[in-house]
């Protein structure tokens, strides 16, 4: 009897310690499964970031050389642009305000009518209506000129039309100047004539 109970114990004993066991196995095993889900979520997260960087670096890349393409394109001046009319006819008006200017001043500088303090400001106008007119050329000379500006061709026609119509400004400026200034002196000859008539009719020398 005694033998029996041992045996039984024993088996009892043996029966409690393998269902422990199997217990832990069924644990070790769902926490496996667990784990393994865990990887495979991040496993798939990884994947859809990484998918998802290369992406956009894939469009940031592409618009940059979009964007590249198109500020270098801005740079290139079409024929139409360098042959608008309005190119030479800046041009042509430079050239005017050159010659007439320079033919101007030094009519009045040999006009006895013109002190010397006066004869300095009309060439401090002059000089400085050549200098705006200048810049006006330097500023066409980048607006055609290709690899200097990044423009689209209206941008650039526009540009020449707003020099177009300074240069215009500055041309009816010297015409206007030289006009004033001449009839200054038509005014003053006249002064003197009458001042040496009366000298005459009064026998003043």
């Amino acid at each position: 009897m005694k033998k029996l109970y041992i045996i039984l114990l024993f088996c009892s004993n043996l029966c409690f310690g393998q269902s422990q066991e199997a217990k832990q196995l069924l644990l070790n095993i769902e926490k496996l499964t667990q784990l393994k889900l865990m990887l495979q979520h991040m496993k798939d997260g990884y994947q859809i970031l990484s998918k998802g960087y290369n992406s956009i670096k894939n469009i940031s890349q592409g618009n940059f050389s979009l964007h590249k393409d198109f500020l270098d394109g801005l740079l290139q001046v079409s024929p139409a642009v360098r042959k608008y009319k309005k190119v030479a006819d800046i041009i042509s008006f430079q050239v005017k305000i050159v010659k007439e200017g320079k033919a101007a001043l030094n009519e009045f500088k040999g006009n006895k009518r013109f002190t010397a303090p006066e004869i300095e400001y009309l060439s401090n106008v002059f000089a400085n209506l050549l200098n705006e007119s200048v810049q006006n050329i330097d500023d066409l000379a980048m607006i055609i000129t290709a690899g200097k500006l990044r423009m689209s061709d209206n941008e650039r026609l526009k540009a020449i039309d707003k020099l177009y119509e300074d240069i215009v400004d500055q041309y009816s400026f010297l015409n206007e100047f030289n006009n004033s200034t001449a009839i200054l002196a038509l005014q003053r000859d006249k002064e003197q004539m009458d001042i040496d008539l009366m000298r005459k009719v009064h026998g003043v020398k």
